[in-house]
């Protein structure tokens, strides 16, 4: 959900304290409408976050890391050129509405002392970022805008600083109680309570009307209560950071304890503003960045695997004409047995077929054009035909499976992966088990990462693979032969290593390694799974197998289930 002018307000007082007077040391771009400024201030590095995406437009203080692009956007390069060194000196709301101002102070290509504004406008779909001048004029945006379409105003460098065109609703918390009764008084009571207030209103999100028409119960009389109530709150600055989860999922946030999904939904207020907005989007925003990245990839895996199916599916039906081969040949030696008396042209032979008991008659269609011994000799061609394609048949259907087994992991690997190096990986993957083609173009190597590493309370190590590839590697070449292999049982899923060089590994540590083995596997949703665990030395990698297959023996099976919390967990340590 989009900020609303509360909680704007709300951060551009927490945000005062801690930036006024740090120093900008670094500017990153690490998304196209996102910017990442590292600052020094009251003794302590922070990081300060500015999105202007439609639908995620924000700014906090922010403790989750970002990837880089290899080479930084223009946008980034000047920023950098204006801002890199500059001092906060305040950190302003624009009247009462969702824009943010950091006024800044630095020097020009001169040398000379001046000031520059970076302004956050996070308006839904005109959210933008600009950086404004001394002289009032904008020197760039992150989004530059022509009238035209949904520009509602023209944004290119150059042009002097407009802030955006007020909207035609009454603001709610610059208008007096007496003002807002009045209003309400007058309202088409026909209309839904809560659309009502969002089209009256300007400065209330749809949350927060939808909250005031719980609060009241829905009843137009009490309507002016709960409204001025609100209102007072804001202006004594009674505002507590919430977020709203449901099934352990964040869905809203407010300033304010959220009532109307009832028992259904649970809150949390936490510390301060940035710290609720931090942990509201950096995980909604891990995923669709991921989800993004990998939709490419995973559409074209997604292809190959449905074009193996549909190949399985062609030759098991072409396997299954070949299982009538026997008959065909049982028909060729009757016409061989009886060959004397058939004439040429005729197009039935009735004879005994001695293959069966009592020796029945049966009737065999010959093809009239064809003399008695190019029918016998027609039919062991068929028969023979049939027998190679049941053979040959067998082979590649047993090899499509394997990749169709193999595409499947490499799905349920996208799902999991979490960054650009892991798509990096799972492509590489790809291409060496020739499922993909090289890029004849140059591309720059990157160096494969290594397994994700846990720490058990019991203070054991635990590895976990990546891809198919670092799963190979982990077990074959890493893992030491008297340690710990987990994997879930029958379901595509990571290696999972417990290193213990041979010593006896408590069951605690043992049942969070199987925790781990469900979490990164394709029962991560799956509730309770079987996972297998052995020595390594019990694992073996088949001659020509395909990228983490293995072959384990002498193994126990135990039950887990997959843990989110305690995979964050034990990573932290």
């Amino acid at each position: 959900m989009p900020l609303d002018a509360v909680i704007v307000h709300a951060l551009a007082s927490e945000l005062s304290e801690v930036l006024e007077g740090g120093r900008i040391d670094r500017i990153q771009q690490p998304e196209r409408d996102m910017i990442l400024l590292t600052l020094r201030s009251k003794g302590e590095n922070r990081k300060l976050l500015i999105a202007a995406g439609t639908g995620n437009a924000r700014i906090h203080l922010t403790k989750a890391a970002f990837e880089n692009p290899k080479e930084p956007p223009m946008f980034c390069m000047l920023l950098r050129k204006h801002l890199t060194g500059a001092k906060i000196l305040s950190v302003e709301q624009t009247g009462f509405e969702r824009i943010l101002t950091l006024e800044l102070e630095t020097f020009d290509e001169m040398g000379v002392v001046t000031k520059k504004r970076l302004v956050s406008e996070m308006t839904g779909r005109g959210a933008n970022l600009i950086l404004v001048g001394e002289d009032g004029r904008i020197i760039d945006c992150m989004r530059r805008m022509s009238f035209g379409g949904d520009a509602l105003r023209c944004m290119q460098p150059g042009m002097i600083y407009v802030l955006p065109p007020t909207q035609n609703r009454t603001p709610f918390f610059r208008t007096s109680s007496g003002e807002i009764e009045r209003i309400i008084d007058s309202a088409d009571e026909s209309v839904p309570m809560d659309r009502w207030l969002l089209n009256t209103f300007s400065g209330l999100s749809p949350l927060i009307c939808r909250e005031l028409a719980c609060r009241c119960g829905g009843e137009w009389p009490y309507l002016s209560a709960a409204c001025i109530a609100l209102r007072e709150s804001v202006e004594k600055n009674e505002l507590a950071p919430y977020i709203v989860y449901e099934d352990d999922r964040p869905r809203e946030f407010s300033f304010m304890p959220i009532r109307q999904y009832g028992a259904g939904c649970a809150d949390k207020c936490f510390d301060g503003f940035s710290e609720m907005l931090d942990e509201f989007y950096t995980e909604r925003d891990r995923i669709e960045l991921r989800n993004r990245r990998s939709k490419e990839l995973t559409k074209t895996v997604r292809t190959m695997r449905d074009r193996v199916q549909k190949k399985i599916a062609l030759q098991c039906e072409e396997l299954k004409r070949s299982e009538d081969r026997e008959a065909v040949r049982i028909r060729a030696e009757l016409v061989t047995a009886n060959i004397y008396r058939i004439k040429k042209g005729q197009r039935i032979l009735e004879c005994e077929n001695y293959y069966e008991e009592n020796s029945p008659v049966v009737r065999i269609e010959l093809d009239p054009l064809k003399t008695p011994q190019q029918n016998s000799a027609a039919m062991y061609k068929q028969y023979n035909k049939l027998k190679g394609a049941f053979a040959h048949l067998s082979i590649l259907i047993g090899e499509n499976r394997k990749q169709l087994d193999y595409l499947n992991s490499v799905l349920d690997e996208l799902e999991r992966c979490e960054s650009e190096r892991d798509l990096a990986d799972i492509r590489s993957e790809l291409i060496s088990a020739g499922v993909l083609r090289k890029n004849s173009a140059k591309q720059q190597k990157i160096k494969p990462q290594q397994p994700l590493t846990f720490v058990s309370d019991d203070g054991f190590e635990i590895l976990v693979g990546r891809s198919n590839l670092q799963n190979d590697e982990l077990t074959t070449k890493i893992a030491r032969r008297t340690d710990v292999w987990l994997h879930t049982k029958n379901i595509h899923g990571s290696h999972v290593i417990i290193r213990c060089d041979g010593l006896e590994v408590p069951d605690k540590t043992l049942t969070q390694a199987a925790s781990l083995a469900a979490y990164y596997s394709q029962g991560r949703e799956a509730g309770k799974i079987s996972v297998d665990t052995t020595m390594v030395r019990n694992v073996k990698k088949p001659s020509g197998a395909l990228p983490g297959k293995v072959i384990y023996t002498d193994y126990s099976t135990l039950t887990a289930q997959a843990d989110e919390k305690l995979a964050e967990r034990l990573r932290k340590q």
